[in-house]
């Protein structure tokens, strides 16, 4: 992508890896400065500007919205408008489900991953998106609860007595969906919380194989949509917007050398 970006703008993208965290904070100490284009995760952008003003919002103008799937631009517009000015548009998008090799076990829903018959054969990330599928799990609605700090607290303190009660369960907190993949295949686990990719590799590459997890994925208790968000910075113009199927807007002249460097912090997947 940044190939073909450079391509039709002549603009060179320098890139750094981080994620919420970091990009808040590398924000922050900057007023802003030091990149034109972040992708932060979509609900930790209003929370952020109100407090800090680290984002500029985004220039409609340049927008071809059209190009967009009505449905997750509309879910952005809800998550990422703030005081009538849209600080996000849709960069890419994933899932995060339950796998289960049906071979070994059968698992319904995120608290069956808890079950004593499972102990030592589940896997978990240590990250946000495993608190969100239990709660929502429990028939609650975290990002509801997003205007009450106190009850929101509430919830993910539940959750996570849950979760610490479950740890027994857990073969690994895997880090990367190799090691995940690496371990359903052997049977070292039945059951894992795992992104939309995984779930298909394994469905599509291991159905005919001898391996010993031959038979689909199941996928249960999908959580929503995870969306990453391209959000500019307050202190340089956004040089074009970009979605993963090319440049969606025309780019501005380039402002700050005759090469037209410009940075962008990108959230790792």
């Amino acid at each position: 992508m940044l190939a073909q970006f450079k391509q039709e703008t002549g603009i060179t993208v320098e890139v750094t890896l981080s994620n919420n965290e970091e990009i808040i904070s590398k924000l922050r100490a900057t007023g802003g400065a030091g990149f034109d284009l972040a992708q932060p995760s979509q609900d930790r952008i209003t929370g952020v500007q109100r407090e800090f003003g680290i984002y500029k919002p985004i220039d409609l103008t340049q927008i071809k919205l059209d190009q967009f799937t009505p449905e997750i631009l509309e879910v952005t517009r809800k998550n990422t408008t703030l005081d009538g000015k849209l600080y996000a548009l849709p960069y890419l998008w994933g899932a995060d489900g339950l796998v289960v090799n049906t071979k070994f076990a059968k698992v319904a829903d995120y608290p069956d991953l808890c079950r004593p018959d499972l102990k030592g054969r589940t896997s978990l990330r240590l990250r946000r998106p495993v608190l969100m599928a239990f709660a929502f799990a429990a028939g609650k609605d975290p990002f509801a609860l997003y205007g009450d700090p106190k009850a929101y607290a509430a919830l993910m303190e539940s959750v996570g007595a849950t979760l610490s009660a479950c740890k027994s369960n857990v073969r690994f907190f895997y880090d990367n969906k190799d090691q995940l993949l690496n371990g359903m295949r052997s049977g070292e686990i039945v059951a894992a919380m795992m992104w939309d990719t995984g779930g298909w590799t394994l469905n599509r590459q291991d159905r005919t194989s001898s391996s010993s997890c031959p038979d689909p994925a199941l996928w249960a208790g999908l959580t929503r949509s995870r969306c990453r968000r391209a959000a500019a910075t307050m202190p340089a113009p956004m040089p074009g917007s970009i979605s993963r199927c090319g440049r969606i807007s025309p780019p501005r002249s380039p402002t700050r050398s005759a090469t037209g460097l410009r940075r962008a912090a990108l959230k790792t997947w």
